[in-house]
């Protein structure tokens, strides 16, 4: 982000003739500065990253499909209801200790659905997240994938998401004002009429703003809150007894979720990021948009770039994976970004892999292959190949 108000763009789509904000405050307040070493200190304090503990871990249901085997687990973070999350493991493995993965489900605007979109439970998945799957993950359960090449994968919903989620009832006024009527007699034939997921997904949008202003008055933020859940699930995982070193993984805002976790969990073996990072800078001119309020937690730009945060835990292994054709990514911050990353790990260059593929906003076949060998090797002792 040019310092002064001459470099900076004439006009940024959303700003329009306000776009000379973006220079002022840039010059006022040092945006994006080059970080310094307690840089993991104090983002997660300004991110206001709560400690919480999964306490009270029950199963309540266990299954078998395939050549795996479920385990449905839920636990108490101390507000809101039980986090309910799957757990994953190859059949044969039965109770012998394999390496982990935090397996981190997106936002795609879908939050009546949180673990079910990248994993299948004992019960078959809803229309919505078969579509969404479609056109996300090459129409397949990953995280469930992932398990088979021999490992424990843990799906925790998430705040906000799933089990998680907030209902209806609990939402404000301005938020149900939003949201399509329902269908009634009177709809013609062939009219169009959402649905009651479609509805909830409406009103979870626009409570997602007020959501992010009661974190940001509590001290918090949506970031810092959701980094506290996922914190709290790692921890749960490396506990279990069948389960060795622990990495993360994530596509878009699980993406983002895996960012933070290897930025604030010092005990992460390795983290994938797919279709989630561009610097900051990059994104202003509109960009900003379409992205999750986890995305922007207060002061974090006084403190680096978004790339800065995602690296300082350099050299640990880091995957960053970006999609040339990304609709929410600028093409400049996706490359300013893998350019600021493999600066942070200039003496361990082994320890970051930057992919570009030709691709959109996804977590394709391909790519999940690359993911998984990747995470194979970094991950696990002896490459797998035990349970392969």
């Amino acid at each position: 982000m040019p310092s002064d108000r001459e470099d900076s763009p004439r006009s940024l789509r959303h700003l329009g003739e306000f776009s000379a904000l973006a220079g002022i405050a840039a010059a006022q307040r040092g945006l994006f500065p080059r970080p310094g070493p307690r840089l993991r200190e104090q983002a997660r304090d300004a991110l206001g990253v709560l400690d919480l503990t999964a306490a009270d871990v029950r199963t309540e249901r266990t299954w078998t499909s395939g050549g795996l085997a479920g385990e449905e687990v839920s636990w108490d973070v101390g507000f809101g209801p039980r986090t309910r999350a799957y757990v994953l493991r190859p059949r044969e493995a039965g109770g012998a200790a394999l390496p982990g993965v935090l397996a981190l489900h997106c936002h795609a605007g879908m939050k009546r659905a949180g673990k079910e979109k990248i994993a299948d439970g004992p019960d078959a998945p809803s229309a919505e997240v078969g579509r969404l799957r479609a056109a996300l993950y090459g129409g397949r359960a990953w995280a469930g994938e992932l398990a088979l090449r021999g490992f424990t994968v843990l799906v925790p919903d998430v705040l906000g998401w799933g089990s998680r989620r907030f209902p209806l009832t609990d939402m404000p006024p301005a938020a149900l004002a939003c949201v399509p009527a329902a269908p009634d007699d009177s709809a013609g034939p062939g009219t169009a009429v959402p649905g009651e997921a479609d509805r909830y997904e409406v009103a979870a949008a626009h409570h997602e703003h007020v959501l992010a202003k009661y974190c940001t008055v509590l001290g918090t933020s949506y970031a810092g809150a959701v980094a506290g859940e996922d914190l709290a699930a790692a921890a749960y995982l490396r506990s279990r007894p069948d389960t060795g070193p622990v990495g993360c993984a994530g596509l878009s805002g699980g993406g983002l979720r895996a960012a933070l976790l290897g930025a604030f969990d010092p005990d992460q073996a390795a983290v994938a990021v797919i279709a989630m990072i561009s610097s900051y800078r990059d994104m202003l001119d509109g960009y900003v948009a379409g992205h999750t309020w986890m995305l922007y937690p207060p002061g974090l730009s006084r403190l680096c770039d978004l790339p800065d945060l995602v690296a300082c835990a350099a050299p640990r292994p880091l995957l960053v994976w970006y999609g040339e054709h990304d609709p929410i990514l600028p093409p400049a911050g996706m490359r300013r970004a893998h350019e600021t990353i493999t600066g942070h790990y200039r003496e361990a260059p082994r320890g970051y892999t930057g992919v570009f593929a030709p691709a959109g906003h996804e977590f394709g076949l391909t790519a999940q292959e690359q993911v998984f060998d990747w995470l194979t090797r970094h991950v696990t002792e002896d490459g797998g190949a035990r349970w392969r």
